[in-house]
């Protein structure tokens, strides 16, 4: 009894105060406020090569990422290879644009609902060891399986490992949100590591490899070794080794199988008592972009978007995030339209499309052409409109509101069909028939819309 009274108080503090809505808006910081002169189209900066991937990194400090309080990565994981266990103070959505793995995100008080057992039907081993008369079983929490076109939600503070066991790189694109109430440190990235360090680049560090270390540091190395030991109540050999600069880096080669229980092997979890940890440990974290039957905007003649928010991940009520993906044809268009909710971070997976925004003063702070592998920021409010190229695009943006709300100026919901006639009429002196044409004239079509012949 003491002890489901414990998991509950766990469970109900991670939820309240470790993944807390923002229920009080806070002053902008200097970081926050916007003042923006250009926008553009970039690549990641810094490459960080481990044993067994890559860590790219776009700059924190382009004045589009201060704005919106983000940050971007892109990890690629060669085939066997384990991202560490790690976890960071804000938190974060990961778009899987290429390959297959595994991923588990621990949560503090929830039960290790998975265990192996001994060789059953489809020949697994089991793995543990006996210790005199115990036999010690392999229990974890839950393990995903991820594939492309997935959106992975990760908590602020909940720690997560990554593997690729597949046959091709696993190629991972990664958004925080540094300005979420969550993360109380300052607005930089930063990601704990349970394991490895930082692979050394040279013999004298330089400015910016002093500052990846700050990013990225192995939380164990400079506690006492003997407290240390004593808290895990094991050998200080293997704390030596848990301190140890380990120049495999944060990805690493696995060299042995790795053997645990996966999500599509037929094993039935413990059940957990009902309740708060019931509801919150078995929640979802993962929703796939690419289901066409999950589209939320569909046309044949110009393509179609998948949403994601906290109606369907619910989950990401709790990081106040999230994303969608969107497929336009050759040269279709997405219709000029401003975000209410939060800063968008869109990422070109295939193809290119001119894009063109403009802030508040009427200033066209971007327009250029935006070319696959490249990220750039909309500011909330500003409007923006994309036009695919002659060969269509594909793109993935993340947002930093967990029910976002689009105000479009065109089609079906714009803003112009919601006024009257006359409204239109004065506001740009033109005739009443011109007018309706602006209300009017995509009145069947929905945020993305197919090329037309422009009327004189």
């Amino acid at each position: 009894m003491a002890t489901r009274l414990l998991i509950t108080i766990l469970v109900s503090l991670l939820v309240s105060t470790a993944l807390g809505e923002r229920y009080e808006e806070s002053p902008l910081t200097e970081a926050q406020q916007c003042r923006l002169r250009q926008l553009a189209a970039t690549q990641p900066s810094q490459r960080i090569q481990h044993e067994g991937g890559v860590t790219e990194l776009w700059d924190d400090n382009d004045d589009q990422f201060q704005c919106a309080g983000v940050s971007a990565s892109r990890n690629i994981l060669d085939p066997n290879s384990l991202s560490l266990p790690n976890f960071q103070p804000m938190p974060r959505l990961v778009y899987i644009e290429k390959g297959q793995g595994l991923i588990s995100v621990i949560y503090p008080g929830c039960a290790e609902t998975y265990h192996s057992q001994e060789a059953g039907p489809r020949g697994r081993q089991q793995v543990g060891q006996q210790t005199g008369q115990r036999s010690v079983r392999d229990l974890h929490q839950k393990v995903h399986r991820i594939s492309q076109g997935d959106i992975i939600a990760l908590p602020a503070g909940a720690a997560h490992w990554c593997f690729n066991d597949g046959d091709e790189e696993l190629v991972a694109i990664c958004v925080s949100d540094i300005n979420h109430q969550n993360n109380q440190l300052d607005q930089k990235l930063r990601q704990f590591y349970l394991a490895g360090s930082l692979p050394r680049q040279s013999q004298s560090q330089s400015e910016r490899e002093s500052q990846l270390m700050e990013k990225f540091q192995n939380i164990f190395n400079t506690f006492d070794e003997q407290m240390l030991a004593e808290a895990l109540n094991v050998p200080r050999e293997v704390v030596r080794r848990m301190q140890n600069v380990d120049e495999r880096g944060l990805i690493v080669k696995v060299r042995q199988g790795m053997a645990m229980i996966r999500p599509d092997e037929e094993e039935e979890p413990f059940r957990l008592p009902n309740g708060l940890e019931e509801e919150f440990c078995t929640m979802k974290i993962r929703q796939n972009l690419d289901n066409i039957k999950e589209a939320d905007v569909y046309s044949r003649q110009a393509g179609r978007l998948v949403q994601v928010n906290l109606q369907k991940l619910p989950i990401l009520r709790f990081m106040d995030m999230s994303a969608e993906k969107g497929n336009l044809y050759p040269n279709a268009l997405y219709t000029p339209h401003w975000n209410a909710h939060g800063h968008t971070v869109v990422y070109m997976t295939q193809g290119e499309a001119r894009v063109q925004v403009v802030s508040n003063n009427g200033q066209n702070v971007m327009d250029s052409r935006v070319k696959r592998g490249e990220l750039f920021v909309i500011p909330q409010f500003f409007t923006s409109m994309l036009k695919a190229g002659n060969n269509g695009c594909q793109f993935v943006a993340m947002k930093t509101t967990s029910l976002p709300m689009k105000n479009p100026l065109a089609g079906y919901t714009s803003v112009f069909r919601a006024m009257p006639d006359q409204v239109i009429a004065e506001s740009y002196q033109v005739s009443p028939s011109q007018a309706q044409d602006l209300k009017y004239n995509r009145l069947h079509q929905i945020l993305f819309m197919p090329p037309t012949q422009r009327s004189s």
